[in-house]
């Protein structure tokens, strides 16, 4: 099962989702095949690690996100990967002007994909204070054990993601 998670810049939000369902992944589900990755709407930060931000909220919860890069979304990411993950409604919105018709199915807000949480959208914290990558690490656990779950669901029935 091949999961992108897309935000802006692919500074906050998408490399911590990343991170995140890695992380959990190892530890909870390594009997799923998994291939993760992470792209930004923008090319404002290609080739650029994390923000130090995330990357410290991160690492005080084990994870490590110090090894990744920045890159843009492409069209081809809609044939790479099986389902393409939104932070929230403005990147929906800008992947379904970059998907084919037939595409757009594949590409959903993460946590209502994942739907184990009340929200339905991360908030950018890059304009905020330690506390609001505090709330993009909770949410992005919340959503990474739902599509953990989901995954799960779909390697039991045999069914595809979309």
């Amino acid at each position: 099962m091949r999961l992108l998670f897309v935000c802006l810049g692919n500074i906050c939000r998408s490399p911590t989702a990343e991170g995140v369902l890695r992380h959990l992944a190892a530890a909870e589900a390594p009997d799923l095949q998994l291939l993760i990755d992470s792209a930004g709407t923008g090319n404002y930060h290609v080739g650029q690690p994390p923000d130090r931000r995330s990357i410290a909220a991160a690492a005080r919860r084990g994870i490590d996100l110090s090894d990744l890069r920045a890159r843009q979304l492409v069209r081809e990411d809609f044939e790479r990967f099986d389902l393409l993950l939104a932070m929230d409604r403005q990147n929906l919105a800008d992947m379904y002007t970059l998907a084919l018709p037939a595409q757009r199915r594949q590409a959903q807000l993460f946590l209502e994909a994942a739907g184990h949480t009340p929200e339905l959208e991360i908030p950018d914290p890059y304009e905020g204070g330690p506390g609001d990558f505090e709330l993009v690490l909770d949410l992005a656990t919340q959503g990474a054990r739902g599509l953990i779950a989901r995954c799960r669901r779909s390697a039991a029935t045999g069914k595809k993601l979309v």
